[in-house]
């Protein structure tokens, strides 16, 4: 190991190299992270190199404050991975990396060092204060019709087609911030923006083809954190998706791979089982574990070789830059199991530890809470996956307030679903950190689960909105957007109105929206707006009582502050006798309608047909 100006012949063995062996240095074609940052808690830094030739180069570089560890020579040729240790002593700046034949200079690059903004590391997640808005950036609106398509990618646009490109982009979700804004909520998760260089079905962003750009049809990097930033001087913190588990087909590296074992691949070569139980099924065939654990997710989204140490550190290095760069204030992490334990635990930690105050949450799309509880930190149970993970999505609670709202009451059917679900909670190590949230963009719309009925829909948010856990909310659900196409993921994204010119309805301002859809809309906003001060709704402590008759009884408690919340499913109004429950309400409480606005005390309560209570005790 040396500090200042190091040289080193990088030498190869040809055999067995195939397709590479006859490649000669033109140039440098992917130099990744493109720049990087001082002041980093973690200090080393792996720079990869690609381009035809590369790795029978000689590398060249200076820089005070820069220890070189190591240099590895991938079987392709046409790779080149750089190991530093940036020390205290480095300071922002550049540095040429030139790439040397027989002393003559074949290709160069000027690498930055950038100065660190200053409490980075102690950057705020996004927290249960919060409530996060979901946006599919390709529906939500077109800011740039000039950029619906582009030279360099492969898909056309076609807003009549429901799985092709419609032309949303970055410049349509920053033109509403201030809907966004106005409607209560405080932060952002985009479905991912990364180039999906596809024949076609591109427009969700799942399948990457590189991880370092933004794809042209939604803008460019800088646009990306131009959002971040007009978002945050609107109190709105900003969410990547972000992707570790599968690429797209038509990435780079798939016609040019550093290593043979850089993808995953099963003894027959196909897809996963998507078997996540496998993980702690005491009874499952090892070639059933292996099926999940080394399959693709699907043909066009190959997944990637975590266990290949190089690439492991490339994806996590990935992850960091992206926080650092755009400012980011949490990450959600797709498919988050099919990575695996030990690389999702290396992915997690290196993050949180980097940045302690930061949030990240999975997604483990399961019915059963003690499958996903496993992946939280801090986890007691069972098998230890050693996971840093703060949070995850919560499907479980998802699914059972869809039949708890449109299941009649019985023993064990309708409230009771809910009931049970949340009397889980003692699996998770912290439940008030697991997002909940309605819908999403893989599921039915919730207008449609609940049979498009407005009032059970009001139950429905209400609860979200008021229950323990970071509620998110979908684009639209807020004006009942619905799928005809159950199950249809290009109907459930349909395009928000209003974001197209030419759109006739825009829900945006009201223009030609329902009756029903306006209420809805205004309902969600005046509860969103009070949530935000509510903070007993933040982090005060949950007790429920047993459903009974229809009804749906819970508190928000603090010391300081308490919320009684009524969810009636029935066709007829009721009647609540406070003494029922005298652990939360003493002699004389008077109350405070959040929605209605009115006071009243008394031991009798009615609640209105089909309708949320939700009252400020006093």
């Amino acid at each position: 190991m040396k500090t200042g100006v190091w040289r080193i012949l990088l030498l190869i063995s040809l055999m067995g190299v195939g397709q590479f062996s006859s490649a000669q240095s033109t140039g440098i074609q992917h130099v990744e992270p493109p720049f990087w940052w001082t002041g980093m808690k973690n200090p080393s830094l792996q720079i990869l190199l690609h381009g035809p030739g590369i790795g029978q180069l000689v590398a060249e570089f200076s820089y005070p404050g820069i220890v070189i560890d190591s240099v590895v020579n991938p079987t392709n040729p046409n790779f080149l991975f750089l190991y530093l240790t940036l020390k205290p002593e480095a300071r922002p700046g550049s540095f040429e990396i030139k790439l040397l034949k027989e002393d003559k200079i074949n290709a160069r690059y000027q690498y930055k060092l950038i100065e660190r903004e200053h409490g980075s590391s102690q950057r705020q997640g996004f927290s249960a204060a919060d409530v996060i808005y979901l946006v599919t950036p390709d529906r939500f609106a077109n800011g740039d019709p000039d950029n619906d398509y582009s030279p360099a990618t492969l898909e056309r646009p076609d807003r009549s087609n429901l799985s092709g490109r419609h032309g949303g982009d970055i410049k349509g979700v920053i033109e509403h911030l201030d809907y966004i804004a106005d409607m209560g909520f405080t932060t952002l998760w985009v479905n991912p923006v990364l180039e999906n260089n596809q024949q076609k079905a591109s427009y969700h962003g799942y399948s990457i083809t590189d991880f370092y750009q933004t794809d042209p049809r939604f803008g460019t990097n800088e646009d990306y954190l131009r959002l971040s930033r007009e978002a945050s001087k609107r109190g709105i913190k900003l969410i990547m998706d972000q992707v570790m588990n599968h690429c797209g087909s038509g990435h780079w590296w798939m016609e040019d791979m550093p290593y043979p074992d850089w993808l995953r691949t099963t003894q027959t070569g196909g897809p996963t089982n998507h078997r996540r139980t496998t993980f702690n099924d005491p009874y499952a065939a090892k070639t059933d574990r292996d099926v999940f654990g080394k399959g693709w997710f699907v043909p066009t989204m190959p997944d990637m070789n975590q266990g290949n140490p190089h690439f492991s550190r490339y994806l996590i290095q990935n992850s960091i830059w992206w926080v650092e760069y755009a400012d980011l204030h949490g990450i959600r992490h797709d498919t988050h199991p099919y990575a695996g334990a030990d690389f999702m635990s290396d992915w997690t930690c290196a993050i949180m530890g980097e940045y302690p105050d930061f949030n990240i949450v999975g997604e483990e799309w399961s019915e059963n809470p003690a499958i996903v509880s496993k992946w939280q930190r801090g986890y007691q149970g069972g098998v230890n996956l050693r996971s840093c993970l703060p949070g995850l999505m919560d499907f479980p609670l998802q699914m059972s307030v869809t039949k708890a709202l449109t299941e009649k009451e019985t023993w064990s059917d309708g409230f009771i679903r809910l009931y049970e679900m949340l009397a889980n909670d003692f699996l998770y190590p912290d439940p008030n950190n697991l997002v909940i949230f309605p819908d999403n963009h893989d599921m039915d719309r919730f207008f449609t689960q609940v049979n498009e009925d407005p009032e059970l829909f009001k139950l429905g948010i209400a609860f979200f909105l008021t229950t323990r856990g970071i509620p998110q909310i979908y684009y639209g659900t807020e004006i009942l957007m619905k799928n005809s196409l159950r199950g249809n993921h290009g109907n459930i994204r349909s395009d928000f109105p209003g974001g197209w010119t030419e759109d006739t309805v825009n829900g945006f301002n009201g223009t030609g929206l329902t009756a029903s859809q306006s209420d809805a809309q205004s309902f969600m906003k005046k509860l969103l707006n009070w949530r935000k001060n509510a903070v007993v709704i933040h982090s005060g402590q949950l007790m429920h009582y047993s459903p009974a008759n229809g009804a749906y009884v819970y508190f928000r408690y603090s010391m300081n502050q308490k919320i009684m919340v009524v969810l009636n499913k029935n066709n007829n109004p009721i009647i609540l006798d406070t003494r029922n429950y005298s652990e939360m309400l003493g002699p004389g409480a008077k109350f405070r309608n959040v929605l209605a606005g009115t006071e009243f005390s008394g031991d009798k309560i009615q609640v209105p047909a089909k309708t949320p209570l939700i009252l400020e005790v006093r």
